[in-house]
């Protein structure tokens, strides 16, 4: 049983960190601005269904699914890391992320890659090797518990930071996605060349 609880809490903590649903805040607001309450609520719900959705694929069927299609993580964080480098560019010049249904937004990009990211994918195919599957499962569970709370509250956490705070927030969230897409490319690429 202890170890059990052992196991539960390291996959909890590392998914917490790697997901960085308080880090992401920022993103989620920003590219949720200007909707009414009940759709910004609903497109945070979307996105965290998106994720749960992603990782529990990748956990049920992750080994199969690359060798399925012939990919490597690797393949994931360049085209991860593609996809929030356009992201990022269009924040940066536009200020926000313009899609044809607004609901689009929950799933890509914040249900993924940016809540459930190729890190997550790895992370959670880690420990479903070495770890008891429940154990993965329950921190799993916690986790996204913990990232509901979070994106439950966040127009209170974000109305204390005001308009301007949060357009300076979101330019300066747009450079760090624009940062980790080229982290995700680069370590993508330094990998399948073994550089």
């Amino acid at each position: 049983m202890e170890q059990f609880l052992f196991q539960t809490i390291k996959v909890f903590v590392a998914l917490f960190i790697i997901t960085d649903s308080v880090g992401n805040l920022p993103f989620f607001m920003g590219m949720t601005e200007g909707m009414e309450h009940l759709q910004r609520r609903k497109i945070f719900t979307t996105a965290l269904l998106t994720g749960a959705f992603v990782l529990a694929v990748f956990g049920i069927a992750g080994t199969l699914i690359l060798d399925l299609f012939n990919l490597t993580m690797d393949d994931f964080r360049i085209g991860g890391g593609i996809l929030l480098l356009i992201i990022s560019i269009e924040i940066l010049l536009r200020g926000k992320v313009s899609y044809e249904h607004k609901e689009d937004v929950g799933v890509v990009p914040l249900g993924c890659p940016l809540l459930v990211g190729p890190g997550a994918v790895a992370t959670t195919l880690m420990f479903l090797n070495i770890f008891n599957p429940y154990a993965v499962i329950a921190g799993v569970g916690l986790c996204f518990l913990a990232i509901w709370i979070i994106l439950y509250f966040a127009e209170h956490i974000y109305r204390i930071l005001g308009h301007n705070g949060a357009l300076i927030i979101t330019k300066i969230a747009a450079i760090m996605i624009a940062a980790i897409a080229v982290r995700f490319i680069r370590v993508g690429i330094q990998s399948v060349f073994h550089v």
